[in-house]
């Protein structure tokens, strides 16, 4: 998968994140990461390794158990972060069902990716 910016990647990658419960684990993912980030900072160091892996490990969760395909941080691993962060914002805020609306409304071009069925994996290329 070949993205030139982050913003053809973002719609990319809310495609990646289409079901709410998948939404919700990588936010609790988040927050639960930015919290040992802050406790790592205030109170022991050591803590500092409970980010990516409350962080990654909730996200992960979510996309082979829930979503069931591959995350996009395989392949895109900055990207992939500053995605999370921006869709943590939008949670937040209480505004990403809107920006999912909104990226529903484009054809987007859904790059090859693997996609996760229980056992099996097969290749998904489609055009939205």
């Amino acid at each position: 998968m070949n993205f030139r910016s982050l913003e053809e990647f973002w719609p990319f990658y809310v495609n990646q994140h289409s079901k709410p419960s998948t939404r919700r684990w990588h936010f609790l993912g988040t927050l639960t990461g930015l919290l040992f980030l802050i406790s790592s900072i205030l109170f022991n160091w050591w803590l500092l390794f409970f980010v990516p892996f409350f962080g990654y490990g909730f996200a992960w969760y979510s996309h082979f158990f829930v979503d069931g395909n591959i995350p996009a941080t395989y392949g895109h691993p900055l990207w992939s972060l500053l995605c999370d962060f921006k869709m943590f914002g939008l949670m937040l805020t209480g505004r990403m069902d809107k920006e999912i609306k909104k990226l529903e409304k484009r054809p987007v071009l859904q790059h090859n990716c693997f996609v996760l069925d229980r056992s099996k994996s097969y290749e998904l290329d489609s055009l939205h």
